[in-house]
């Protein structure tokens, strides 16, 4: 008897038989690995074009990776390379069994002929490596996200961080030997002394120029006044003479005014028409044409304006990478730095604690991108109720001694004249109207000093104070003769012998 066979629904599929094909390994191009470093091995031009474009980590094998790092050795120290050179400096460095032995070494060289291509195999290469970077960071971020007691905002902000580190090919070692940073920071002494000029980011002023010798990369300064002193004025003045002097590329981000009124306010610094013409509009015809002409240089001037109002540490720090990875920026100002917020759910603690972590991290954001960061603070209200001059002092800076830790350079802005003094507590009691006064009350890298400048109220704008070392009588050969003979005519003739004489009677009345 035929046994029946009970009819199912489903239909049996036949077992899913996994494979080490179908599995995935990491993108690698060890065979460009191996003719990248056959030709370097044979040919010095392939060597010329690739050393500045690949680094040990980059290769997929560990063997290449030592081979490379011995070529590396050989390039700095000016030594010819090739087969024997590099198989000896394997050997001083005790890796040669590590890169596969001598043997490995001529199979490299046999695989290529010349040096041909070499560049394009090498960014394959590159390409790989940042491949597999990514898939490591992007683990990274997927196993941080299933932890709960990760802070969302800090997620975001390590995520970018990251991935910003790889598009600039930053990929950071954990340590470096005092040798390479010995070699680094001569390197930079020796730019320094053969470039012409200042080795910062020039402010404009002369004299705050001498004394910093530009804004330094990664430095954090910090510009704090009370209300009404001209933060944002000075602030301003130096992103114009950086943008529009300079063509250097400037990023402002204003928590307080709009975009439109911040420039506003630099076209009428730089067209000579007050803030209040130029808000309504009632311009004479020379003065339209005034302001077609001067605004020109602003115009193509490279200044980037950020207004989000209450922006958050980690907004900042986002727009940031992205205006240095995208425009090229090389410096950053931000006015105000009490008008952020620390963001990330960190406002339980209190407002000096906020303030403590929005420092912190611009420090960190000056490094991260090395550029210097122009953080505006307000002061504490003790300066009004001091008594003498009213200067402010480090204690003054409001919510937040972290400030004065976290910045490389503390400065403070003084006008006497708002306090209605009149002169200056010098010896020649010179008086303060029209004047300011750029305070440096910490240089970590300088010295102090007490700098003037012209503050030109109607306008919105500090220069450099005009000083002359002479009196105010501009010496002159014109104003030698007021008291001389220079100018006396010898002989002049007399009226009756110019005209003759006439009596009276020959009148004709």
């Amino acid at each position: 008897m035929e046994k029946l066979q009970p009819n199912s629904p489903y239909q049996k599929r036949p077992a899913q038989v996994i494979n080490l094909e179908k599995g995935k390994i990491p993108p690698q191009a060890t065979d460009l690995e191996e003719v990248v470093l056959g030709a370097m091995m044979i040919d010095k031009k392939g060597v010329d074009e690739v050393i500045d474009i690949l680094n040990p980590d980059v290769f997929y094998k560990e063997a290449h990776q030592h081979i490379f790092e011995a070529i590396n050795t050989l390039f700095v120290e000016s030594q010819p390379v090739d087969l024997l050179t590099v198989s000896q400096q394997l050997k001083k460095m005790q890796k040669l069994e590590l890169a596969g032995g001598e043997f490995y070494l001529i199979q490299l060289t046999q695989k290529v002929s010349s040096s041909a291509h070499i560049e394009f195999h090498a960014r394959i290469i590159l390409q790989k490596y940042i491949q597999r970077s990514l898939i490591k960071i992007s683990n990274e971020i997927i196993e941080d996200s299933y932890d709960v007691t990760t802070d969302v905002f800090d997620l975001l902000d390590t995520a970018e961080s990251k991935l910003y580190d790889i598009t600039q090919g930053n990929i950071k070692r954990s340590s470096e030997t005092a040798q390479d940073l010995v070699i680094q920071a001569k390197k930079k002494i020796e730019e320094i002394a053969n470039k012409e000029g200042l080795s910062g980011i020039p402010s404009g002023f002369t004299e705050l120029d001498k004394l910093t010798s530009g804004w330094q990369p990664s430095d954090l300064i910090i510009i704090a006044a009370r209300p009404g002193m001209g933060k944002t004025a000075l602030t301003l003045s130096m992103a114009r003479n950086m943008a529009v002097d300079h063509n250097i590329p400037v990023a402002f981000f204003s928590c307080e005014m709009s975009s439109v009124q911040l420039i506003t306010r630099l076209i009428s610094s730089e067209t000579g028409l007050s803030s209040e013409k130029l808000r309504t509009g009632n311009l004479e015809k020379h003065e339209w044409e005034q302001l077609n002409v001067k605004v020109k240089g602003l115009e193509k001037a490279p200044l980037f304006i950020d207004d989000t109002p209450s922006l958050s540490i980690f907004d900042l720090r986002a727009k940031a990478r992205r205006l240095a990875s995208q425009q090229g920026v090389k410096i950053i100002m931000i006015d105000y730095l009490q008008l952020m917020t620390a963001g990330g759910g960190k406002n339980g603690g209190n407002r000096e604690q906020e303030i403590s972590t929005i420092s912190r991290n611009l420090k960190a954001l000056a490094k991260e991108l090395n550029v210097p960061v122009i953080a505006l603070s307000q002061l504490s209200r003790a300066v009004e109720t001091r008594g003498g001059s009213k200067r402010p002092l480090l204690s003054d800076l409001r919510e937040s001694g972290a400030i004065e830790q976290d910045a490389d350079i503390v400065s403070f802005i003084y006008r006497p004249e708002y306090y209605k003094i009149d002169e200056w507590d010098d010896d020649e009691h010179t008086p303060t109207a029209g004047q300011g006064e750029f305070i440096v009350a910490k240089h970590r890298n300088g010295g102090l000093d007490e700098i003037r400048l012209k503050f030109v109220g109607n306008l919105g704008k500090f220069e450099n104070l005009d000083t002359f070392p002479f009196s105010n009588e501009i010496a002159s050969s014109m104003n030698n003769a007021a008291n001389d003979d220079t100018f006396k005519t010898p002989n002049f003739p007399s009226a009756e012998d110019a005209f003759g004489t006439n009596s009276n009677d020959d009148l004709p009345y």
